[in-house]
């Protein structure tokens, strides 16, 4: 056994323990002394359930107690230093978006400044779609790109509650949001990062929350004329979010939920009903919807790549990729770069991790297994998994279930992954843990409130794994999501306090870490107070000084000293080109 299988079966082993130790502190009483728990149990939820049953002050608590704890948490957790390629290639969307563009226009030094996740033609500008840019960008505005994250995080339980109040009882759905709040809002890269993960997940509850609404409201005549117009428009809203945000995943969960929808519309609806309106109150609110966005995403495309079909992620996949996005594709040759990272990124690290083969894609789905439940679940869902099925099985929800089951496959099918992928699947899947814990909750031996107790050690399980974490600052239990180079941001803020404009060239060694970039820039080139470049040939380095002659440069060099600053000297060698 090596050491890291050791150090798994022993973590394995340990949680294990934690999670059997926990369910007796709770069970233990429920056996000798029923009554009395039972009677505790019952006080307690009675209040729990009198305080959610007022659906919008449980929404307005829930929201302002994230935002609240969060703030109060700082100390323990300060605000996320980005470090991740993707977390800049946001950022610069945000800072585009606060400067009143939808894209940059490309800079003639933009070989220098050549960096990941970012498109230089026709504009420069992020490869992602806007959604999270536009939270990052309201942040931006607000003082601080992450006040976006904190408010979407926060908006993101508030919008969770509400799908499930529309799935069953409040107490039940204020449960799931309080444990999508512990789960996501404090020790989660999805609040200690910038990449997102919140604003597709309010997409997709906002789906799956209108939906059921308008299913139910929408049949009989008078509840149709009523109350489902703000319903459809939310429907719309919450596949425009998806869309923007995250457009795969998102498909893959609107293909089912459409198709029940349509099933509804021409199979289900009372025969009684007056179809215009339907027409009036469903139809025309939600083709609007989808009309406004079909042309926003058009023009955003248009503004962004100069096709109002082709999307900034696939003109960045055809200009650099050349790994497999898809298990079934199988890799184009390599290409030519301008810098030594970009080879090493794409023609070695990206076409290295998958190469079709049936061991490939095992590696790969069980790396998707590991992140998912490492990032949607904890100790205490081992009490409650044997119950599960029941969940899946339950005719009230059925829907979800059937989209589960559809969009997983769906997943599996792209090479690369990450949990924040699947957010709009988020309200889906509490949904079902909640509908698990009250098939749980039935179970009792000898009149004894077994399963309630076991329930009770479900929710203190989740809450003593969330404590530790903050205790350890602990930004997320995958750790390098959320881990920034302080080294850079420590320098930038340095040069922003010194007089003067800088320009920094980054040097790397020959064994540089691809993960690491220091070369990302805002949306304001020429402007910018601070640039950061690469290092190439000396040509290219030469027209670069030529352009900033009246900025101070400096070099430094993340692979050696990466707190180091000075001025910039050539290299002994030069780089290749």
């Amino acid at each position: 056994m090596n050491e890291d299988t050791g150090s798994a079966a022993l973590q394995f082993s340990s949680t294990i323990i934690g999670v059997l130790l926990t369910g007796l502190l709770f069970t233990v009483p429920a056996v000798f002394l029923p009554k009395t728990s039972k009677t505790l149990f019952a006080k307690i939820e009675l209040a729990f359930s009198r305080f959610a049953e007022r659906r919008a002050l449980a929404l307005c608590v829930l929201f302002f107690a994230v935002v609240g704890i969060r703030l109060v948490l700082l100390p323990f957790l300060p605000v996320p230093v980005p470090g991740i390629h993707d977390e800049f290639s946001y950022l610069l969307m945000a800072d585009t978006f606060a400067h009143g563009r939808l894209a940059n226009p490309p800079h003639p030094m933009w070989m220098s400044f050549e960096t990941f996740h970012v498109n230089w033609f026709p504009t420069y500008s992020s490869i992602y779609p806007p959604a999270q840019g536009f939270a990052l960008a309201l942040g931006q505005l607000l003082g601080h790109p992450w006040i976006g994250v904190l408010l979407s995080d926060s908006a993101m339980c508030v919008v969770i509650l509400w799908m499930l109040q529309a799935w069953m009882p409040s107490r039940w759905a204020f449960l799931g949001a309080t444990l999508v709040a512990l789960k996501f809002g404090f020790s989660s890269y999805w609040m200690n990062s910038y990449w997102g993960g919140a604003v597709a997940a309010i997409g997709g509850a906002l789906l799956l929350g209108a939906l059921p609404r308008i299913l139910r409201r929408g049949s009989t005549p008078a509840d149709t004329s009523a109350s489902t117009p703000k319903h459809a428009l939310l429907l719309g809203l919450g596949i425009a979010i998806l869309a923007n945000s995250r457009p795969y995943e998102g498909l893959l969960l609107c293909l089912p939920a459409g198709g029940y929808f349509l099933w509804w519309l021409f199979q289900k609806s009372p025969p009684r009903a007056k179809p215009h309106l339907y027409i009036r109150n469903i139809i025309i609110p939600l083709a609007a919807t989808l009309l406004a966005m079909t042309a926003f995403m058009s023009y955003y495309n248009w503004r962004v790549t100069g096709n109002p079909l082709l999307l900034p992620h696939t003109l960045n996949v055809r200009t650099y990729h050349t790994a497999p996005m898809f298990i079934w594709q199988h890799a184009k040759p390599p290409r030519q770069y301008n810098n030594a990272q970009f080879e090493d990124f794409y023609n070695d690290f990206e076409r290295e991790e998958y190469h079709t083969t049936f061991i490939d894609f095992k590696s790969v789905s069980w790396l998707k297994v590991t992140r998912y439940t490492t990032t949607y679940s904890w100790m205490g869902i081992l009490l409650i998994v044997s119950w599960l099925p029941f969940a899946f099985l339950d005719r009230r929800m059925r829907l979800l279930s059937l989209s589960f089951f559809l969009c997983v496959p769906g997943l599996f099918a792209v090479v690369w992954s990450n949990s924040h992928y699947v957010a709009p699947l988020t309200c889906l899947f509490f949904a079902l843990i909640v509908q698990a814990i009250r098939h749980l909750r039935t179970v009792r031996i000898a009149g004894r409130p077994i399963g309630i107790a076991l329930s009770w050690a479900t929710m203190a399980l989740l809450a003593f794994d969330i404590g530790g974490a903050v205790a350890h600052r602990s930004c997320d239990p995958i750790w390098w999501t959320c881990q920034g180079d302080v080294s850079r941001a420590a320098i930038q803020k340095k040069l922003e306090n010194t007089a003067g404009r800088h320009l920094v060239i980054v040097r790397y060694g020959e064994d540089h870490n691809i993960h690491d970039e220091w070369v990302y820039n805002g949306a304001e080139i020429d402007g910018a107070k601070v640039l950061w470049a690469r290092e190439l040939a000396a040509e290219q380095n030469q027209k670069l000084f030529e352009c900033f002659k009246d900025r101070q440069i400096w070099l430094v060099t993340p692979d050696t000293d990466n707190t180091y600053l000075e001025p910039y000297s050539p290299p002994e060698s030069p780089p290749d080109p």
